[in-house]
């Protein structure tokens, strides 16, 4: 439980930083639920520093209610994934932001 408390509150942050009363006009960040059962995740990319950037897919099925996958399209990063796998997917997502923002320096 640690780690996903830890992660909401980067993502709180991370969306926080963007809100400058433009970006949360135009792009955001959802998340949902699929009727499989499971989550759904799209943040947008849009006028942040990931803007244009590929995520390496990630297609991970471990079992009927543990899978990941995750992905980079319409200028957002998204990921759909089991009823106990939305915390993996933010970290997920943390990581790779982390580690592109480092990139650009």
């Amino acid at each position: 439980m640690g780690e996903g408390g830890h992660v909401m509150d980067w993502l709180q942050e991370w969306y926080a930083a963007r809100c400058d009363g433009d970006w949360e006009h135009e792009w955001g960040v959802e998340i949902g639920t699929l009727d499989n059962p499971g989550w759904s995740v799209r943040i947008d990319l849009g006028g942040t520093g990931l803007e244009g950037r590929d995520f390496p897919r990630r297609d991970l099925r471990r079992s009927e209610d543990d899978w990941v996958v995750a992905w980079t399209s319409e200028g957002a990063f998204r990921a759909a994934c089991g009823p106990r796998n939305l915390t993996e997917v933010l970290v997920l997502f943390r990581g790779w932001a982390e580690e592109s923002t480092s990139v650009e320096g």
